[in-house]
């Protein structure tokens, strides 16, 4: 797993798409039904499109019906929570350990039938997919 990737900002905008240097940097959010992984069921691994860093197994992807990708948990250890206020309520924000990253938002006790009862809710354009 990669640790403390840190670059400065003219160079992730030299190595991100404008989107999602948006997302990953600027803490943005694509539109909901838009991301390319929301539907996506392949088996394998998704990374961080920021620095590669595997965040989540597709063993705990599901559907949420919430618009973006959906995941019950990370890998142990790839992802940071956050206390987020900037929409005047209290939310926790999700980031990739290693490069901070912004990736979504997790959400707890929705009653979906996970082992974890949250929901990740994760921005597409933050991860990039490798099949097993």
């Amino acid at each position: 797993m990669s640790s403390n990737v840190q670059k400065p900002e003219s160079e992730w905008r030299a190595i991100l798409s404008p989107e999602q240097f948006r997302v990953l940097r600027q803490k943005g959010t694509e539109r909901p039904d838009t991301g390319e992984y929301n539907k996506h069921t392949a088996q394998g691994i998704y990374t961080c499109a920021g620095c590669g860093t595997p965040l989540y197994q597709s063993t705990t992807k599901f559907d949420s019906g919430c618009g973006w990708p959906a995941f019950f948990d990370a890998i142990p250890g790839a992802v940071s929570r956050h206390e987020d206020r900037s929409l005047g309520t209290i939310r926790t924000e999700i980031t990739c350990t290693a490069c901070g990253g912004h990736l979504g938002h997790v959400f707890k006790g929705e009653g979906f039938p996970t082992p974890t009862d949250e929901r990740h809710c994760v921005n597409s354009v933050s991860l990039k997919f490798a099949d097993e």
